[in-house]
């Protein structure tokens, strides 16, 4: 993946509830129309950040998949 991205978040090797509440603190510190990446291991994060996303307004642009590596990248609303 070679999208732009102004931030990223490592999140790997955290289980839920964790990677969304660090997505959370992550994005209160970036402005409107920035994109946060964010990598993550746990297998229920794909579900997690679709609801996230609805539930905040944020937008998932992006969730990818490769060797048990979730790569989600989302843009701040």
């Amino acid at each position: 993946m070679s999208a732009t991205f102004d931030k990223e978040l490592d999140a790997r090797g955290l289980n839920c509830p964790l990677p969304i509440l660090r997505t959370k603190k992550s994005l209160t510190d970036m402005t409107s129309g920035q994109i946060l990446k964010i990598l993550a291991t746990d297998p229920g994060s794909t579900k997690d950040f679709q609801a996230f996303a609805k539930q905040t307004g944020n937008v998932l642009l992006s969730a990818d998949e490769s060797d048990k590596v979730f790569t989600f990248l989302m843009q701040k609303k």
